[in-house]
C-alpha cells in the first residue's frame, strides 16, 4: 500500500478506498469557473465489477493498492478450489471457487489465464477474449434447417450450455466468447 495524489491518477491504477479496491477506468481534471480544481473519475470495483463516478478535490491523498497480475496455467479442480501454477516460478496456488466464479465455464486443464493478486490473495481471473471448446452434446439439426438462421442448445466440454447454429454437431470444436458465452464460430 502506498499513497498518491489525485493529480497522479492513471487508468488501470488500483485505489484502496475505505478498505475496498477500485480500478481507475477514466479520469479528468476539471477547473470550474470559481473554486478549486477537482478530479472526476470512473472507478470499477475490483471484485463486484460495479462502476461508480467519484469526484476528488485536486491534490487529495488516496491510498493505492499494489495488484500483481500474473500469467498462470490452470491445472485441475481439487473439489474445493481451482489449482493454478505460476508460469514464471512454477509455484502452485489454490483459488477458491467463488473467486473463479463464471470463469470456470471456460477453463480447460493447461489453459492460461491472468490471475490478479493483492497481498498474495487472489482477487479475480482474466480469461482470453475467446476459447475453443468441444461440443459434447447437441441434438442433430434437421435436414433443410441449414439455410435458416436458427440456433439450438449445445453442451461444451466444461459443462457450459450455449446456443449454436443448427449445423453444429457433437464432437465439433467451436469458439466461444468468454465475456458473453456467445458462439463465435467453428474451429477447423
Amino acid at each position: 500500500m502506498g499513497t498518491s495524489s489525485t493529480n497522479d491518477l492513471k487508468n488501470g491504477m488500483v485505489l484502496n478506498l475505505d478498505g475496498q479496491l477500485w480500478t481507475v477506468i477514466w479520469f479528468q481534471h476539471h477547473k470550474p469557473g470559481k473554486g478549486n480544481t477537482v478530479v472526476r473519475s470512473k472507478l470499477k470495483h475490483v471484485l463486484s465489477g460495479k462502476v461508480v463516478d467519484k469526484t476528488f478535490n485536486s491534490d487529495t491523498k488516496v491510498e493505492t493498492a499494489n495488484v500483481d497480475r500474473r500469467e498462470m496455467q490452470y491445472l485441475y479442480h481439487d473439489g474445493a478450489s481451482f489449482v493454478f501454477m505460476d508460469t514464471a516460478t512454477y509455484d502452485q496456488l489454490n483459488i477458491p471457487d467463488d473467486v473463479v466464479g463464471d470463469a470456470k465455464d471456460y477453463l480447460l486443464e493447461n489453459a492460461l489465464a491472468t490471475v490478479a493478486l493483492h497481498e498474495e490473495n487472489p482477487l479475480y481471473i482474466d480469461l482470453p477474449a475467446s476459447v475453443e471448446l468441444e461440443v459434447t452434446y447437441t441434438e442433430p439439426g434437421l435436414q433443410g434447417d441449414r439455410s435458416t438462421g436458427g440456433t439450438k442448445p449445445a453442451t461444451v466440454e466444461t459443462g457450459l450450455q450455449i446456443q449454436v447454429p443448427l449445423f453444429i454437431v457433437t464432437g465439433e470444436r467451436v469458439k466461444v466468447d468468454t465475456r458473453t458465452g456467445e458462439y463465435l464460430g467453428r474451429v477447423s
